[in-house]
């Protein structure tokens, strides 16, 4: 029904300045601030940076580049927000032409700052928004809540006719830098850096023309009754009382379960009948031929793959999974290596690095594919409604990418390298002072 339609006008990512970036240099500098370090920690953090898939051009935010990520302020952590949330918003409505009190929903989904006022109030105050907008704070939903957020929205349309809604997806990473020397909990800082996007929704007919893009399917999956699926990817203190990020080697089967499980739902939805009819067909045939293999081929119904940069492992094994190949991976894996994992916000740097190469075609699928704590598996599908091309946030370094896997070697295997010799078992130093010679 068009009155329930969905459609994307259009979105703007966060794009720090320059003094912000985390190359090889700065990262090292905060780790070696980090006393409660020891040459295992140092040795697991330079396999870890080595294997993470970022390049040197991420962003951090200014607190820990300026060295007091052990204490974080409210302002500071309100003014890491502030500006990317007012950065892409007063982008978004100056390209668009829409104005603040036009806006009739505006949702917020940042997982670990949920201050009061809330962050959509601090925004309506901002852009004097009309006293009777709908808004929505979503918090703790992790990697996933920006797809969360884009469901809220196909649902409240169903009951606001002629509306426009905003949303802003982000994190914040400086009060959550992690100071303790707890391998699996320093996973975070190696991945998570500065970034979020804005996005302008409509359900108004008469503005089908300008969409870029119009929602056909939501999904979301949400397996937290399991307690291995919630443990895997959690808040939490170590035995030092520093606050962290627990990542748990069960998140890899959390995320296999909620996808396959999101999948089964998804699928009949996508895919055209006669690759239905295929799978069902070579399933039977299974039963009496072990050797026969079924997997459905989504590029049947699907041509983009949206796969949220959430690491090298992340994106290595949804490819596996899907049967994608180099290109169809590649959006992914160039949005990790610039800007790195933006949680929520990830996925739309994915989206905007495929617009930029002019990949999207009028009438082309898209699968965004979301996994965040919870655990959740949310996705979506997006038909393209015309051609784009806009350079958006990767217009100034397009011409470098894409960046063939073999030549992303990471600076860190060349200048420290030397950690892992085995020597150093036996010699009592501060290995501080030579890494910094």
């Amino acid at each position: 029904m068009r009155s329930h339609s969905c459609y994307m006008l259009a979105y703007e990512c966060f794009k720090a300045t320059d003094d912000r970036k985390l190359d090889t240099e700065s990262c090292v500098k905060i780790v070696l601030r980090n006393k409660n370090l020891g040459l295992d920690q140092y040795r697991f953090l330079l396999q870890t940076m080595v294997n993470s898939g970022l390049g040197e051009e991420t962003y951090g935010p200014r607190n820990v580049l300026a060295g007091r990520e052990e204490t974080p302020t409210l302002m500071e952590a309100h003014e890491e927000m502030d500006e990317i949330m007012f950065g892409t918003l007063d982008n978004l409505f100056s390209k668009t032409g829409v104005s603040p009190p036009d806006i009739d929903i505006l949702i917020v989904d940042v997982s670990l700052f949920s201050p009061s006022p809330s962050l959509t109030a601090r925004i309506v105050n901002r852009y004097k928004m009309r006293d009777n907008i709908k808004s929505f704070s979503l918090s703790g939903m992790g990697c996933s809540a920006s797809m969360v957020a884009i469901d809220l929205v196909q649902n409240l349309f169903k009951s606001y006719k002629n509306a426009f809604a905003v949303v802003v997806s982000s994190e914040t990473i400086g009060p959550h830098w992690y100071c303790g020397k707890e391998n699996s909990m320093m996973l975070s800082n190696c991945l998570f850096r500065s970034g979020g996007c804005s996005v302008l929704l409509t359900n108004k007919p008469c503005l089908k023309h300008k969409a870029l893009m119009k929602l056909k399917h939501s999904v979301r999956t949400n397996i937290g009754s399991n307690d291995e699926a919630y443990g895997c990817c959690i808040q939490i203190e170590d035995q030092q009382g520093y606050n962290g990020f627990l990542l748990t080697r069960n998140l890899t089967n959390a995320a296999a379960k909620a996808f396959t499980m999101n999948l089964k739902v998804l699928v009949p939805k996508i895919l055209p009948i006669r690759e239905l009819i295929r799978f069902t067909v070579i399933s039977i045939c299974k039963t009496n031929n072990k050797t026969a293999k079924p997997s459905l081929n989504l590029k049947t119904g699907i041509q983009h793959f949206c796969i949220h940069p959430g690491g090298r492992a992340v994106i290595d094994g949804l490819g596996k999974s899907l049967g994608l190949n180099e290109y169809d991976m590649e959006p992914a894996r160039m949005a990790l290596h610039r800007f790195g994992n933006t949680s929520a916000g990830g996925l739309w740097y994915v989206l905007g690095y495929m617009e930029a190469k002019k990949r999207l075609k009028k009438g082309d699928k898209i699968l965004m594919i979301s996994l965040g704590a919870g655990f959740m598996c949310n996705n979506c599908v997006w038909e393209v409604m015309k051609d784009l091309g806009n350079g958006n946030v990767w217009e100034h370094c397009m011409d470098r990418y894409p960046i063939p896997r073999k030549n992303m070697i990471n600076p860190f295997a060349d200048k420290y390298s030397w950690i892992n010799d085995e020597r150093l078992n036996f010699v009592r130093m501060d290995l501080s002072n030579i890494i910094l010679s």
